[in-house]
């Protein structure tokens, strides 16, 4: 079952047969990461591995099951910052995001993937459509969902069943128009809002949320809660042209770092003075997402060229 919200303006002509890029922001997860990376579709085209400065094998293990991963070391902070350098590093024409934890499952993302070649500009899931659900709810994380599923209705006039969940999928050509801004977990709020606010085609498709493979949530229902209220509140009020750009802009760099392969590898969260590089050490790029005020010479590595520098 699929669910489409009304539609604002005319649909724009798209490809039938997109290339399809999955951004899956990590930190810490070498435990879960191989079973989400094995269980994504073998027509995606594009994986983006957004690494939040991890200290452990995440990096190997993607590498191991994707090689031609594009990798992102995240120097910027929160989940919000984690998906906006995600996105722009992305070049598939269409950009699915999911959980490197496996709560959110690989295998559902074709019905994502169809709901917008069938028309739809934005596809979120939702775990309260029949063929939905959630193995993974606490009841303070189910209660609090259905207080922002209720307000967020009320405020925007819409009929979402679900908020606040990390499957989403959209056209990378509406990336611009979404002009994302958040850092933390409130980037899923924020999300929606913008697609709202930016007149988008926006359909639900049923989802399973899965439980966390191994490791413990990052999320923190108390705190993280009050910012997804604070930016719901925010959002109603807020037209997207007086969106503060420069709270959180980003730059991304393409840096020279050793490979995978290479004895001098470590972890992304690793300090710079592990390095290891000489003339002889097998190098691969990487990108570096930083904050926009921070210059590339104080970034650890070899910046080799300048990717792009996002305005938000």
């Amino acid at each position: 079952m699929t669910t489409t919200f009304a539609r604002t303006h005319p649909h724009r002509g798209r490809t039938t047969n997109p290339t399809v890029s999955v951004v899956v922001p990590a930190l810490n997860e070498e435990e879960s990461i191989g079973w989400v990376i094995d269980n994504i579709p073998g027509w995606v085209s594009e994986v983006v591995l957004v690494d939040g400065l991890s200290i452990d094998g995440t990096e190997l293990v993607v590498s191991d099951h994707r090689p031609d991963v594009v990798v992102v070391h995240q120097h910027a902070r929160g989940k919000g910052a984690a998906l906006r350098a995600g996105f722009a590093a992305a070049s598939g024409d269409i950009i699915v995001m999911i959980d490197a934890d496996g709560s959110t499952d690989p295998r559902e993302m074709g019905r994502f993937v169809d709901a917008l070649v069938d028309g739809a500009d934005f596809v979120k899931g939702s775990r309260n459509l029949s063929g939905g659900g959630s193995i993974d709810f606490t009841l303070l994380r189910h209660l609090g969902n259905l207080g922002f599923v209720w307000a967020a209705n009320l405020l925007f006039g819409t009929r979402f069943s679900d908020l606040c969940y990390g499957y989403c999928a959209f056209w990378r050509s509406d990336l611009d128009r979404l002009a994302l801004t958040a850092d933390g977990f409130e980037i899923e709020m924020e999300l929606i809002c913008s697609a709202i606010k930016a007149g988008l085609v926006i359909a639900e498709v049923p989802s399973m949320e899965l439980e966390r493979r191994a490791g413990e949530s990052n999320l923190n229902a108390w705190k993280d809660g009050k910012r997804v209220l604070k930016t719901l509140l925010t959002e109603r009020t807020t037209p997207l042209e007086r969106r503060d750009h420069s709270r959180g802009a980003l730059m991304i760099v393409a840096t020279a770092k050793p490979a995978h392969g290479s004895t001098a590898w470590r972890p992304a969260g690793s300090p710079a003075a592990a390095l290891e590089i000489d003339e002889t050490t097998e190098l691969m790029t990487v990108l570096v997402a930083h904050n926009a005020n921070v210059t590339p010479e104080l970034l650890p590595a070899r910046v080799t060229q300048t990717v792009g520098a996002l305005s938000a």
